[in-house]
This record gives C-alpha cells, structure tokens and sequence, in this order.
C-alpha cells in the first residue's frame, strides 16, 4: 500500500465536490439553478452551498472523496490518491460559495380585522374554508393601510419569507419589501405527497383548490405552489431557468415526482410551461392541465360558479402581468 503523507491526506479532505468537478471533471458538471449543480450521470444529485446530495440514494456528503467513495465506489486509499494525483498536476482553483444575502422581510402592518380581504375572496369563488384555513395559518391578511389582500409564503419552520400584495377594489399588485421569490405562496400537503401542482398566483391557487372541494376532493392532498406571477423563459427555452421557487421546493421534498402545471391559457403561460418542462431534470414527470374555460383558474371557477368578474378585475390582472 503506497505511502500519502498525512497533511496531503487532510488536504484532500477539504477538497468539496464542486471545486473537484470543475476542476476535473467540468464534462460532467451541469448547471441545475442558482448556485446548484447537478451531474450528467446522476441528475439527482444536487450540489449546492459546499454540500452534495443524491436524492434518489438518500446518499450525501460535503467532500469530493465522499463523492468518489460514497457515489463511484473507490476504495478511500484509491480516492485519496486520484485526488492528490490530479491536484499534484494541476492545482485546483477554488470555487467560492455564492455568499447568500439575507433578505429582511418588511411586511405590512396587519388590520385587526379581515372584511375586505374576506368579502373580495367570496366574490372571487374562494370557497370560506379555505380562506379560514389561510387566516388562521398566516399566510392570509388584510393590510391596515390600504386593505390589501396579502399573501405570504412561508418556509418550513413557518417563518415568513415572502408577500404578494394585491389591492381589494383597486388594480394594485405588488410585493412587499425584502420578498424572497424562493418561498412564494403555497400550501403544502397534510400528509406526504409525490405530486407538487403550479400556478401563476396564489388567487389561482385558491381557486383550483376551491374546485377540488367542490368535486369532493380532499384540497390538501397534494402541495400547491405558486410562481409569484408569470414567468419568463430565456430567448432559447433549453436556456431558460428552473423557477427559483419551485428549486427551492424540490428540494426541501424531495419524494416529488410528479409536477403538474396549472399555468394561464395565454402566450405568456403556455411559453413558461413548455420552457420549465424543458429544463427540468428527466427524473420528473410532469402534466400540463391549463384550465378548461378562461385564461386562468379562477376565470374556470368564476364560470363554474356563475360568478360574473368585474371589467376592473380583469384589467387588473393584465397590468400585473406586464410589471
């Protein structure tokens, strides 16, 4: 058994997997969102933040030698000297970690009661359940100021991340100061889940869910997302970005298979669903069910229902798109 001393040996260990495979390896790199990796062999498994995962194995670890030990199946003496071989030929230039900037989250003051929010939801469609459910869970509140419908998404210890802010009566659309679009608005499901289901806005959202209750579904059986709004693909769709929410969410459930998009029956929604299939890794499934009638859900549910939207309302819709 060759002799490596042991300062070359901790070396080695401090080596992450991204400095390696740039370094090394760069064919077999391929960018997946943001600051995350995945790798041609294995498209399960995600590098991001010095760390390595390979979802399908529930197989993880920090360093290139747990990749090559844990993942290529080399001996540690064989990893420790491939990697200190190729180091000692060409040494490695480190990979810096995007530094994250934490984003603080200025969300408007809350109005001791929710009315306006309440009555604009129920003209809306949205069934009284389901508003009660996002009142009562903070994702839900009228703003004291104005009386604003907000929105908030929230991240798994149930802190508030994010807010979408849309005005009752006018055609204000917004989001609150600090809003980070990774933990947009969603409603994950009670029980585990393999299917993940998409839409442009958290009314969307509600409304779809509305009709699962309507049709006797349990509303909480699979996890809802929305996408903050419509999304934007790149001039070339294989070239376009994974929504960074929906990044976000995949990783944090990782048992997902199936994605289904709900996204609008115009230009703007049918581009961002064929660019985001695109892009997906091919371990994903996914289904593409636009709603049946109108441009969006709760077009489909206003018309289910016999609800007539105002003229105001729908030109409020098309001025948030273009922002």
């Amino acid at each position: 058994m060759p002799y490596i001393a042991p300062e070359v040996v901790q070396e080695v260990k401090r080596m992450d997997l991204l400095t390696y495979l740039k370094n090394y390896e760069p064919q077999e790199l391929v960018h997946f969102s943001g600051n995350t990796y995945t790798t041609k062999s294995h498209d399960s498994l995600k590098i991001s933040n010095g760390k390595w995962m390979w979802w399908s194995q529930s197989i993880g670890g920090r360093s290139a030698l747990d990749y090559l030990i844990k993942v290529r199946g080399y001996s540690f003496m064989e990893a420790i000297e491939l990697i200190a071989g190729q180091a000692a030929i060409q040494p490695p230039v480190s990979v810096s970690a995007e530094k994250k900037t934490e984003k603080v989250l200025l969300l408007p003051k809350s109005y001791r009661y929710a009315e306006y929010v309440v009555s604009y939801l129920k003209n809306r469609g949205i069934d009284m359940e389901l508003i009660e459910f996002c009142l009562k869970t903070g994702r839900l509140y009228e703003s004291a100021d104005y009386h604003n419908a907000v929105f908030v998404g929230r991240d798994q210890e149930d802190q508030p991340r994010y807010a979408a802010l849309r005005g009752v009566g006018t055609d204000f659309i917004g989001e609150a100061s600090g809003s980070d679009k990774h933990y947009s608005f969603s409603i994950p499901a009670e029980a585990s889940c393999s299917e993940v289901h998409l839409f442009e806005s958290a009314i969307d959202l509600l409304s779809y869910a509305t009709m699962e209750k309507l049709d006797g579904k349990n509303w909480r059986e699979t996890h809802l997302l929305s996408l903050a709004g419509v999304y934007r693909p790149a001039q070339k769709l294989e070239e376009s970005k994974i929504p960074s929410t929906l990044v976000r969410f995949l990783k944090e459930y990782p048992y997902v298979q199936t994605i289904v998009f709900h996204l609008d029956n115009d230009r703007a929604g049918r581009l961002a669903t064929k660019a985001i299939r695109t892009v997906l890794p091919k371990q994903y499934q996914t289904k593409d069910k636009p709603p049946l009638i109108g441009k969006d859900y709760n077009d489909f549910l206003c018309s289910r229902l016999g609800l007539q939207r105002t003229i105001r309302e729908k030109k409020s819709q098309e001025k948030g798109r273009e922002r």
